[in-house]
């Protein structure tokens, strides 16, 4: 009783403070242009610009601004009003459609009524990227822009340069944000065009809408997975790219769903207890405690078999007790008859003198003591039937008493799939509410790819350069796990990316792996410097300063010339001391 008390305590703290978290306040700015004045107009701008405002809304997010089509005045107007919406804001988000230029390496948003005669009129007639990620400067966990602008820039041909030196770039230039938790998602990498489609969307929009807002889906793994469907989209003429850079934690648009609760988890714990201890006392306290409910009739149920099979056990006891009862009584009767016969057999005895008489009388005891014996017997044997007849009602009333506990947990198992089976049918049929939230699906489940690119994105986080971050978990990837285990003393295993390898490499929120240099180069912090040596001296092949060997002067030697065909190429001639030997050699004499 005590422990299940305790228990039962314990179950209701547990869901008092397992309560869900109050939600993070997230605002989203889209703007769509596709009516140009002064150039062509876009197809699909306008159209993306929707689709994206109808996911934010319908991913909870509590303010949603929308302008369409808007010129120089207004663009800065709404930009300015959403850096007042994004100050007290936990994830704020700018989603821009429409034409973008980027000149002298710094990118524009480009309004409706822009005219661009000349380079001059750029900081004018648009807006820069930087004003927008400063807009978003207030927002505490998650500042995004996401650019469907990486188009062909239209103002080429017809802008005049006002400086000669000054460049205008093919799409978008690459950025680095100088805030943490920043990310600039572009449509197509830095330098690359974009795909406007040919469909209701861009490429790049109809993968946002399918992948970014998945509940409890970290951005990067959602931005990877954005990137795969428009590489395959484009026949991998298109590659989408993301700056910037965020924390170890995951950071997901919109939050993993609470699992409703489950109003007979309760009542189940404790039915698992009661049906584990089997007894009637622990189904009477379960029943005080629930008193209605599918348990609670179980309860009954297995209460109702105990009573039963406490019933049968007494009845048994009652036969065994009877029948004992009866052998003893007829034993007393055959022990009373067997010595009333004898008493008459003596009396007739002792009238009879003849041998005869004796004989007679003999027989006649043998014949009474035999069937006392054989009475007896048959007594013995009524005795033992009654001792079996109890014995198998012990066995029924256990056998009864084992059947009940696991029907019991047959009950509870059946109950636990019948309650997962309801939960999944309410989530599948439950409708979105109408406060502009829905309720999300289940928990995504992660396949290996997003594992180990996640993996491999955090491994690079802390140090440990596994190479490319790409999905695939090749040798650069398992050694970089492996320099990861060496100096966080951990023993993953390095053959495959997986949740525990995430977890603790995503733990350390500074660098593991020390920093490895070439040769001829020294750290200095976080990167790694060319060594400089000395005049006079060199850099050896083991990256030390070495000074520099004295040239060494050639030795000189001597034109062979092919000797004149008329005399031989060497005479040996007498010296005039008439001491050594002489040769001739090109007309002139050596001597030794």
């Amino acid at each position: 009783m005590r422990l299940l008390g305790a228990f039962i305590s314990l179950v209701w703290l547990t869901s008092l403070f397992s309560q869900p978290a109050l939600a993070e306040k997230r605002v989203a700015l889209v703007i769509g242009i596709s009516k140009y004045q002064s150039v062509p107009r876009l197809a699909n701008p306008a159209r993306d610009a929707e689709a994206m405002s109808a996911l934010f809304k319908k991913a909870g997010f509590e303010v949603v601004e929308s302008g369409r089509d808007l010129g120089i005045s207004d663009l800065r107007k709404s930009i300015r009003q959403f850096s007042d919406t994004s100050r007290d804001a936990d994830m704020s988000v700018v989603y821009y459609a429409g034409h973008g230029i980027e000149v002298d390496g710094t990118n524009y948003l480009v309004p409706a009524d822009a005219k661009l005669a000349s380079d001059f009129d750029v900081e004018d007639e648009t807006i820069s990227l930087d004003r927008v990620l400063k807009a978003l400067d207030g927002a505490k966990r998650l500042k995004l822009v996401i650019l469907d602008a990486c188009r062909d820039n239209p103002f080429t041909k017809t802008m005049k340069r006002s400086v000669s030196t000054r460049s205008i770039g093919r799409g978008l230039a690459k950025i680095e944000p100088s805030m943490s938790d920043t990310l600039v998602a572009y449509a197509a990498k830095a330098g690359a065009v974009a795909n406007d489609g040919d469909g209701q969307n861009s490429p790049f929009a109809s993968a946002l809408v399918k992948h970014i807002a998945e509940p409890g889906l970290d951005l990067r793994l959602a931005f990877g997975r954005v990137r795969d469907d428009v590489l395959k989209s484009t026949g991998y003429r298109q590659e989408p790219f993301f700056y910037g850079s965020l924390g170890g934690e995951t950071v997901a648009l919109v939050p993993q769903a609470v699992k409703p609760a489950d109003p007979e988890a309760g009542a189940r714990t404790d039915y698992e207890l009661a049906a584990q201890i089997g007894t009637r006392e622990a189904w009477d306290s379960f029943l005080a405690a629930h008193r209605s409910g599918l348990y609670a009739d179980l309860a009954r149920a297995q209460t109702g078999k105990l009573i039963a099979a406490e019933q049968m056990r007494t009845k048994a006891d009652d036969a065994r007790r009877e029948a004992e009862a009866q052998a003893a009584r007829k034993t007393e009767e055959f022990r009373r008859q067997l010595e009333e016969q004898a008493a008459r057999q003596t009396s007739d005895a002792k009238q009879k003198i003849s041998e005869q008489a004796r004989k007679e009388l003999e027989e006649a005891r043998l014949q009474v003591a035999d069937q006392a014996m054989k009475q007896l017997e048959d007594a013995k044997r009524q005795v033992e039937v009654a001792r079996q007849e109890a014995e198998s009602a012990r066995r029924q009333v256990e056998e009864a008493k084992r059947q009940a506990v696991a029907d019991a947990q047959v009950k509870v198992e059946q109950a636990r799939r019948e309650a997962a089976a309801e939960r999944e049918k309410i989530a599948a049929l439950s409708p979105p509410s109408a406060a502009g939230s829905t309720v999300a699906p289940a928990a995504p489940q992660m396949d290996q790819a997003d594992i180990a690119r996640l993996l491999q994105a955090h491994l690079k986080r802390v140090g440990c350069n596994p190479g490319n971050v790409d999905g695939s978990w090749d040798n650069a990837s398992k050694a970089a796990l492996e320099l990861f285990n060496k100096n966080a003393r951990t023993k993953l295993n390095i053959q495959l990316a997986s949740l525990d390898a995430l977890d603790s490499v995503r733990g350390k929120t500074e660098r593991v792996c020390p920093l490895v240099c070439k040769k001829g180069q020294r750290a200095d912090g976080d990167r790694c410097i060319q060594l400089g040596c000395e005049s006079g001296q060199f850099l050896n092949s083991s990256g030390a300063c070495e000074k520099k060997p004295e040239p060494v002067a050639k030795p000189q030697t001597a034109t062979r010339r092919e000797p004149a065909a008329r005399e031989p190429a060497t005479r040996r001639v007498a010296p005039a001391g008439g001491g050594g030997k002489c040769f001739t050699f090109s007309g002139k004499t050596y001597c030794e």
